[in-house]
């Protein structure tokens, strides 16, 4: 191996970052900034140089999917297999796809890693394996007995996985505790649960609670700003739902109202049924997004992370008609799928749709416009799922994605920016709905009064019928837009919007595309407006505050009538529902709270 580093140091050798990323293409892993193949990012330089100085066992970087992170461990393996620090290198990776991806970047740095080893002597070829979290856990003395042979460095990739189960985390413990040394990487150093991470440090903070540390931090934030990744437009789609529960109940709820976290659930799950017109339209609209990115990045790729195989192979079959062309399709992690996206990724094609394992770590630098129709909700997930669209490969490339109007999502593209760390000892929640304790209270207190009403909590569900409305873009934690129908000339404006632009442009085109939205909306007579062509501060918003009123406003009128006939509170309310249709007081709509208002106000009135 030719010298990656020089020796004015002869106890700690300081990497120069010029000569060691003079091995590296400007494609490895993901692209080097513009001007600057030749040197590192001065990020990975300033990891580098953290970690020899202190030369620490253990050592954990934290850097933004895209930001190259491979690139800065295989540099640090390169300097630490040339200075005789180590003798070996294992690198753990989450899917078998991204073990032949760790190798194929190792060995352009000279570094020969075995992404098929299982057991036995290693070829004297390799200096090095690739092996998955789930291979350690299936024999972690074969791995320790490895480790424990030669001064082994450890990669675990997006370490956080070491966490997915008990038996993963100890057997990684127990493989890789006699390692020389241990570097973990991770984009997203948080979980949804409070299981540790082995080899992480944890701290308390003042109240207690014990947080990951890492060694090295480089944000999403920090990234944009060193224009290493793209900038994220968030097109966001709302629209009504319909469908039919175990009970017969038909319901509807539109998209961002305020609701408990079971209809969210459910509404979610119906925007993206095949069967309806939301997904439909979703994907066409993306379509001419990446059309108009096309213009500018000839071969920029759009990918669609699917909830399972079902609906996968239903959106490709969609994606076919709507582009006539041959769409990608990953189903699972095999042979096949890896070589599926591979062919991807150096291809010029439109389009691939894949379940998960394209969420994480997988480098398709192409991909730049995306469409969210999982309804996975966890803010790790989304993380890593948008982390597939910022890898930059020049100045000026935006990325797209477009996403259903759910809060939780919302949220999370609006924190975009925001670092997370790993939290332990905090108590573990029902669930990550908006409101769920006033939702559980307002649940207590409808068992109470509607006694009769409660046998139809099972949400077992048919998708029935759905649309879609285009309802706002969401860009650097700002809201621009207005609803507007599919296909009308106000989507248009937004899904026309530059492909390489920088991000100040993107911003004033989009203010400019707002206010020309506004001001053909004022011209337009008001008689001939409807809902979603009205200006912002004229649409009716329902708040979660409005919504709780309406329920008292409901339930005192049930009380009224309750003294006034002496019928149950109960059976007030399921005559309501037979009536007006909806679910529960506490899970209905407020468009089903206002109609069972009126209907019981018509009682009083007839009475």
């Amino acid at each position: 191996m030719s010298p990656l580093f020089s020796h004015a140091d002869s106890t700690h050798p300081r990497p120069t970052g010029t000569s060691a990323a003079a091995h590296l293409s400007p494609a490895f892993p993901g692209r080097a900034p513009w001007g600057t193949a030749a040197s590192l990012r001065a990020w990975q330089q300033g990891a580098l140089d953290l970690y020899v100085e202190k030369q620490p066992r253990d050592f954990l970087a934290v850097a933004t999917p895209g930001a190259g992170k491979t690139t800065f461990a295989l540099t640090l393996a390169s300097y630490l297999l040339h200075n005789h620090l180590v003798q070996q290198v294992t690198v753990v990776a989450p899917t078998e796809h991204l073990k032949k991806q760790w190798a194929e970047a190792a060995a352009r740095i000279g570094i020969r890693l075995d992404p098929a080893y299982s057991s036995g002597p290693l070829s004297k070829d390799y200096q090095g394996i690739v092996i998955t979290y789930a291979g350690v856990g299936v024999n972690p003395m074969l791995h320790r007995n490895r480790t424990e042979a030669r001064k082994t460095l450890v990669i675990m990739d997006e370490i956080h996985h070491a966490g997915d189960s008990k038996s993963w985390g100890e057997a990684c413990f127990e493989a890789f505790e006699p390692a020389t040394r241990r570097l973990a990487l991770t984009g997203t150093p948080f979980r949804s649960d409070t299981n540790p991470i082995p080899f992480v440090q944890y701290e308390a903070g003042s109240d207690g609670i014990r947080k990951s540390v890492a060694d090295y931090t480089y944000g999403y934030g920090h990234a944009l700003a060193d224009h290493v990744v793209r900038p994220v437009i968030f097109l966001s789609y709302s629209g009504n739902m319909r469908w039919r529960t175990k009970a017969g109940d038909e319901l509807e709820a539109r998209l961002g109202e305020p609701m408990t976290k079971d209809l969210i659930a459910q509404a979610w799950r119906t925007a993206l049924s095949p069967q309806g017109e939301w997904i439909p339209a979703v994907l066409q609209a993306a379509d001419r997004r990446l059309t108009e990115v096309r213009k500018g990045i000839p071969d920029a790729g759009g990918l669609v992370i699917a909830t399972d195989q079902t609906v996968a192979r239903a959106y490709a079959k969609l994606l076919r008609e709507i582009t006539g062309e041959k769409v990608t399709l990953v189903l699972s992690d095999e042979t096949e799928a890896s070589q599926r996206i591979s062919d991807y990724a150096e291809g010029t094609s439109r389009w691939m749709v894949a379940v998960r394992m394209v969420s994480e770590g997988v480098d398709v630098p192409r991909l730049c416009v995306g469409v969210y129709a999982t309804s996975i909700s966890t803010p790790l997930f989304f993380a890593q799922a948008v982390g597939r669209f910022v890898r930059a490969r020049k100045r000026g490339e935006t990325a797209s994605v477009f996403l259903p109007t759910i809060p939780m999502l919302l949220g999370f593209a609006n924190e975009m920016e925001l670092q997370r760390d790993h939290v332990l000892d905090r108590p573990k929640k029902e669930g990550e709905g908006l409101f769920d304790e006033e939702d559980r209270l307002l649940a207590e207190a409808e068992k109470a009064n509607d006694g009769a009403d409660t046998g139809t909590e099972e949400f077992s569900y048919e998708a029935l019928g759905s649309d879609a409305v285009f309802d706002r873009v969401l860009y650097n934690a700002m809201e621009f837009g207005m609803q507007a129908h599919p296909g009308s000339e106000e989507e248009e404006d937004y899904l026309g919007i530059p492909g390489l632009l920088e991000p100040d442009q993107v911003q004033m085109l989009l203010q400019k595309r707002q206010h020309r939205q506004i001001q053909r909306s004022k011209a337009r007579p008001a008689e001939e407006a409807d809902l979603l062509e009205l200006p912002a501060e004229e649409r009716p918003v329902v708040t979660h505050q409005e919504l709780r009123e309406l329920r008292k406003e409901l339930n005192a009128l049930v009380a009224a009538w309750h003294h006034r006939t002496e019928q149950p509170h109960g059976s007030i309310h399921n005559e309501l529902r037979r009536q007006c249709g909806g679910p529960l007081t506490a899970q209905a709509t407020a468009n089903q709270l206002r109609a069972r208002i009126g209907r019981i106000r018509e009682w009083a009135n007839q009475g």
